[in-house]
């Protein structure tokens, strides 16, 4: 899978694909769009960019749909922010993402432990269920020291990131991805987060940024329980690593389809 994917990343950036005009843009508008459908917005790219760049709201859309989409692409253009400056990885950091992330659809909460708002970024002070006939995730009282570990290791991870491979950089990304959405830190928006966590640091190694289209969203979230409860990450870096090969291979097939040219 290594030699596959950067067969296909060295072909993506030899069409120049990540050359055109407003490409940076529109790669950022594809993946809050695909970010937001996992969560079960129905705002295509388009609209999307009609909205971001004119200003417009969307006829047919409803309000939290169109704050979701808003709220996560200004998230990420703090995130790319952090991702330019080489800053720490901190709670502090996660937090103040995360508070932008839900602005404007996330909610109060009040409970036997104190209130917090998932608007304001706080870490949860209840316990949550993984689903149907899952099991829940891990205390809420273990949620600060988890997420102080993963800062601490994440930051560990980028020191010397220069020296790491694509497919090491990429499966650091995974990673994070993966333990950020099982400490779930937050009572809204872990999805989002984990997403948007893994894109930065894409962004700060200078990789592609990894997508997740909704028609992978069954695999995607089969692919995150059986990591869990086999305990094994390779599952989940297997996963992402073929579904980035066959979206930068779609991407391509898709521009040389556009200019003309032969794959």
């Amino acid at each position: 899978m290594e030699r596959e994917l950067e067969t296909v990343v060295a072909r993506y950036r030899a069409l120049g694909i990540d050359q055109q005009i407003d490409y940076e843009k529109f790669y950022l508008y594809s993946l809050v769009t695909h970010s937001t459908a996992i969560e079960g917005s129905t705002i295509t790219e388009l609209e999307n960019q009609i909205m971001f760049d004119q200003g417009i709201g969307l006829k047919g859309k409803s309000i939290e749909e169109q704050n979701m989409n808003l709220d996560l692409k200004r998230a990420y253009e703090k995130s790319i922010e952090f991702a330019r400056t080489h800053a720490p990885i901190t709670i502090d950091m996660l937090k103040t993402l995360s508070a932008m992330v839900m602005k404007n659809t996330g909610k109060e909460y009040r409970t036997a432990l104190g209130d917090f708002s998932s608007m304001n970024g706080d870490l949860r002070l209840l316990n949550v269920t993984a689903g149907i006939g899952g099991k829940s995730y891990m205390n809420y009282n273990k949620v600060p020291a988890k997420l102080s570990a993963l800062c601490e290791a994440l930051n560990e991870g980028r020191k010397d990131y220069a020296h790491k491979n694509m497919e090491q950089l990429y499966e650091l990304s995974f990673d994070a991805h993966y333990n950020l959405v099982t400490i779930h830190p937050w009572a809204d928006g872990n999805g989002r987060m984990a997403r948007l966590l893994m894109n930065q640091l894409q962004f700060e190694f200078g990789l592609i940024p990894t997508k997740i289209l909704q028609e992978d969203k069954e695999e995607y979230i089969k692919a995150l329980v059986a990591t869990r409860e086999k305990k094994d990450m390779g599952i989940f870096r297997r996963f992402m690593l073929g579904t980035m090969v066959k979206n930068l291979r779609n991407e391509i097939e898709a521009y040389c389809k556009s200019v003309g040219e032969e794959r």
